[in-house]
């Protein structure tokens, strides 16, 4: 560039105003971050945030499965259990962080998904394309002469391409080439593009409706007790945003019978075989009884709110008389597992007990070994209740009930009591305490359920959305859309040039093979392609 042009072009008059870029405004900037929030790299990242925050679910014990599991989490990690309480880590999908995450994936999706159903809906309506001037140029590509007229050769193709439920194009728009046929076949795969996308919001809403209006609560109900659909019987409870008590259907249940089957020999003894409960219920209380057992798979249905089983355990029986000789305490109490034998613990508080109050740390023994191992202590050795035995610890003392300070039921405060010794029992037995006490007796070993009650009023339109996408994927996956033209001119000798074409919109092997049966179709097709077809 010559010296002068540069130099003009670096000293620019003083009063020329410099160059200001366009602004976005108000408008513009929401209008982008619409746009960016709907992209499909938006929806992947939101989706990976989704499966990455669903993980310390499957981590970490979850107050909606398993509430007792949680305070035992709790108790033994009392560092750093409150802060990961505080994150919502053990309420992961009820949590703030992940609702934002969802409801943002549910905008980006419907914002991304919904100009792609018009898209859809418009391809679906729409008629095949002309002709192209140039067939040769198409993926599959037949040539032949004939002695048949053109006006014969287009009236073979239409009926056979008719015949075959290709879409034809009309012959007033194929008023500029009367002498080709164009035809289109594979509009199934816009249908089931459609009925996928269109399924994914249904899906949507209907995950979106259960949240809203549903809940979902636990409780563990000891073998012979029962249960009534109230707030007040519930040991946990996680309601939608849009819950009311009115959505409590108003059913009971007695849990009759828990029985628990573990694999007794093999590689895998010990192991949960079957899980069956019982029960006897009454869809409202001018219901008649009705009788119904629960197994893993299989959850009891009361007016659309369901009764899942999630785990269980061992609740030991006892009866506790105090110095009086009184009866203070005759129930079941549950004892939390400790491990797959299913040796467990519990406490036991007794404040009415004279003239002291009683407290007893008990482990459970569902099958008691021959011998206690010093080094480890009480265990089972097998997790169903062959042998049953338990191992008590006793106190005397200010059990602390009443201070006001809120106790953990599975813990015994023992700080301001004596110890007053430690016995194992057997079913029926009975430890009479020292300096007049009183006693405890080991009744027997009854079997808790932990039960999960829910109540999801869109998992019905869920499931129709999700068997409608699975069709909606097959059918955009199995069909192929395609294209098939037919022409038919007169060359110089006077005999009549036959052109037959296709496309794909993707990438298909049959094609050869459906542009062959058009060319065998048409009269005056070479001999070979007739045989073959």
């Amino acid at each position: 560039m010559p010296a002068d042009q540069l130099n003009a072009l670096t000293n620019l008059p003083s009063d020329r105003a410099p160059t200001r870029q366009p602004t976005l405004g108000v408008i513009g900037a929401l209008r982008w971050m619409w746009r960016q929030l709907t992209s499909m790299r938006t929806a992947l990242i939101l989706l990976f945030l989704l499966a990455l925050g669903s993980v310390p679910g499957s981590v970490f014990p979850q107050r909606g499965a398993s509430p007792l599991r949680v305070g035992e989490y709790l108790q033994d990690h009392q560092t750093i259990g409150p802060w990961l309480d505080r994150l919502g880590l053990f309420d992961v999908y009820a949590s703030s962080w992940f609702a934002a995450i969802y409801l943002l994936l549910m905008l980006s999706l419907a914002g991304c998904i919904v100009p792609r159903c018009f898209h859809y809906a418009r391809n679906l309506r729409s008629v095949p394309p002309a002709t192209p001037r140039n067939l040769a140029r198409m993926p599959e590509h037949r040539t032949f002469t004939t002695t048949a007229t053109d006006g014969e050769v287009i009236d073979a193709a239409y009926a056979w391409l008719r015949g075959a439920r290709f879409r034809l194009r009309p012959a007033a728009a194929s008023a500029t080439a009367p002498d080709s046929v164009a035809a289109e076949k594979g509009y199934l795969h816009e249908v089931g593009n459609l009925v996928f996308h269109v399924s994914l919001l249904v899906l949507l809403v209907g995950v979106a409706w259960g949240s809203w209006l549903g809940y979902r609560g636990t409780v563990v109900i000891v073998e012979g007790e029962g249960f009534a659909n109230t707030l007040t019987q519930y040991d946990d409870f996680v309601p939608g945003r849009g819950f009311s008590t009115g959505l409590l259907a108003p059913f009971s249940f007695t849990m009759d019978e828990f029985d628990a089957k573990f694999l007794e020999d093999g590689p895998n003894r010990g192991q949960p075989d079957q899980y069956t409960a019982d029960v006897t219920y009454r869809e409202d209380l001018e219901a008649d009884l009705q009788t119904d057992r629960i197994e893993v798979n299989n959850p009891l249905g009361v007016n659309g709110t369901k009764v899942f089983l999630l785990g269980h355990g061992y609740a030991p029986v006892f009866t506790v008389r105090d110095g009086d000789g009184d009866v203070v305490f005759s129930g079941a109490v549950p004892a939390l597992p400790q491990d797959a034998a299913f040796t467990s613990e519990t406490v036991v508080k007794v404040p009415d007990a004279q003239p002291e109050q009683l407290g007893f740390n008990v482990t459970v023994a569902p099958t008691a070994p021959d011998k206690v191992d010093p080094a480890t202590g009480p265990a089972s050795i097998f997790p169903e209740a062959n042998d049953p035995r338990v191992y008590l610890g006793a106190w005397a003392g200010d059990l602390g009930v009443n201070s006001g300070v809120p106790q953990n039921v599975y813990q015994l405060d023992s700080s301001a009591m004596e110890q007053l010794g430690r016995k194992d029992l057997g079913v029926g037995e009975t430890w009479t305490l020292p300096d007049g006490r009183g006693s405890i007796t080991f009744d027997g070993l009854s079997e808790f359920a932990n039960v999960q009650v829910a109540y999801d009023p869109g998992r019905w339109l869920a499931l129709v959305a999700a068997v409608a996408a699975m069709v909606g994927v097959s059918l955009s996956l199995l069909v192929r859309r395609r294209r098939v033209w037919v022409r038919a001119t007169t060359d110089s000798e006077g005999r009549t040039l036959v052109e037959v074409a296709g496309l794909a919109q993707t990438e298909w092997a049959a094609l050869a093979r459906e542009v062959d049966a058009v060319e065998a179709a048409l009269p005056g097709a070479p001999k070979a392609v007739k045989e073959q077809t």
